[in-house]
């Protein structure tokens, strides 16, 4: 991912800095294993000696891997060098019991997917920070009228809190998930070249993943199976459709003819080379595009998980970049929303100007209901309101002046609807008199 796009914290995770100190782990902790189990010659006083001594250079692991063309053979070279710098001449090395018994991918997959686990620990507290100012906002906004839309189009009242609840309910769900794929991902394996410990104590294994914080995967042949990481990646495919939902529908209220919601514009910043007057929706639609990456990634996740036998590398180079870069776009996208949707302008104003635009049409079910409540069949009703309705769209679309839609009703000797009786229909707050139990259920709601 390019570095225009990358948060030092999550960059930093999928580092070659980070990835090689987890290998340096792995290889530390499986001597240490071995010395406890005194089953593979390997003392309790060389692994001390490998603990304190252990280290590597990158860019000395780059020159080395430039004549091996293996990763994992140029840092366990560097490794060794670092190990037995100090041993005196003529002494055993200690760095021969390093990888002792091991294969590339038990150390490659069990630090994959303890990358893996740090960047989705960043994630969520991302998902959990926007979605308490979601929250927050959904409470502030609680009584805020504006107009909901179905198909683009006007449908009846709303309160603009719903919106903001909506989404911390989405954030929320997203964060159930995410949870569940890190339990998921956090898993080791340390089982030799086939996964049948031809050469190593599952001990081990246990020893490794119990200090690094994952579980021992159950059966893993001579890679941890990849339907771990496509899951993962399915969750952080979601959780980008969730972002580009929000970045969506503030790109919708901040078009001109709607202005009902803006995101923040900073002071100096500037919308157009050309046009002088331009307030874009640059960065909501910064996390639209964004998100087409994360759920492609998915796709790549996916595909992995169909493997040659017990293993071949053709998922290796696809992942090495698709999951670095989700994480990296994802975190990013929630960072951008968290300071538009904290900080999104709302005019109310204009919410109930547009409210108001369609000169009472939004009112049409209400209307219907109350006809049938006279005495009228369904049928019937339907018939009267949608004449009426039509006739009002009609000038609407003309750009006529006209009659109001409450007025062509009460002109209608069809309709026997009193003033008193209009008056509530068209009373926009008569859509709302059950909405607190939406906004119960959000009390209950937490990300702490």
């Amino acid at each position: 991912m390019i570095d225009r796009y990358t948060r030092p914290e999550m960059g930093h995770i999928f580092s070659l800095e980070n990835k090689y100190a987890i290998w340096q782990e792995i290889e530390v902790l499986a001597c240490e294993a071995h010395a406890k189990l005194g089953e593979s010659g390997i003392t309790e006083e060389e692994a001390a000696w490998i603990r304190a001594h252990a280290g590597f250079d990158v860019d000395e692991v780059d020159a080395i891997e430039a004549v091996t063309n293996h990763d994992v053979i140029a840092f366990l070279t560097n490794l060794g060098e670092h190990i037995d710098a100090e041993v005196p001449e003529g002494e055993p090395k200690p760095s021969r019991h390093v990888h002792y018994g091991m294969t590339s991918s038990d150390l490659g997959d069990t630090a994959l997917c303890l990358q893996l686990v740090q960047a989705t620990d960043i994630i969520v507290d991302d998902v959990r920070r926007l979605g308490g100012i979601c929250l927050r906002r959904a409470f502030e906004e609680r009584d805020t009228l504006c107009v909901g839309r179905t198909h683009g189009i006007h449908a009846e009242p709303m309160t603009f809190g719903m919106k903001f609840g909506s989404w911390a309910w989405e954030l929320y769900r997203d964060l159930r998930r995410l949870e569940d794929a890190r339990a998921n991902v956090a898993c080791g394996a340390i089982s030799g070249a086939v996964g049948t410990y031809s050469s190593i104590d599952p001990a081990v294994e246990a020893y490794v993943c119990e200090h690094l914080g994952l579980d021992a995967d159950p059966l893993s042949t001579q890679v941890i199976s990849r339907d771990h990481h496509a899951y993962l990646a399915g969750v952080l495919a979601t959780t980008a459709a969730t972002c580009e939902r929000i970045a969506t529908e503030i790109r919708n209220l901040q078009k001109t003819d709607t202005l009902e919601a803006e995101e923040p514009f900073r002071a100096g910043q500037k919308g157009s080379s050309a046009m002088p007057h331009k307030r874009n929706p640059i960065t909501a639609e910064k996390v639209c595009g964004l998100a087409r990456v994360v759920k492609a990634n998915a796709q790549v996740a996916f595909d992995n998980v169909a493997l040659w036998h017990e293993r071949d590398i053709s998922h290796s180079s696809a992942e090495r970049v698709a999951m670095a870069d989700s994480f990296i776009a994802l975190d990013h996208m929630l960072h951008c929303l968290i300071r538009i949707v904290d900080g999104l302008v709302l005019y109310p104003a204009q919410m109930l100007a547009n409210l108001n635009k369609t000169r009472g049409l939004i009112f049409s079910s209400k209307v219907l209901l109350a006809l049938v409540d006279e005495g009228l069949s369904r049928e019937d009703a339907y018939a009267v309101v949608q004449e009426n309705a039509m006739a009002t769209w009609r000038e609407i679309q003309a750009g006529e002046p006209g009659t109001t839609f409450r007025e062509k009703l009460a002109a209608d000797p069809r309709v026997s609807l009193s003033e008193e009786a209009l008056d509530a229909i068209f009373d926009p707050r008569s859509f709302l008199t059950r909405v607190d139990a939406v906004f119960d259920r959000l009390g209950e709601l937490s990300f702490e």
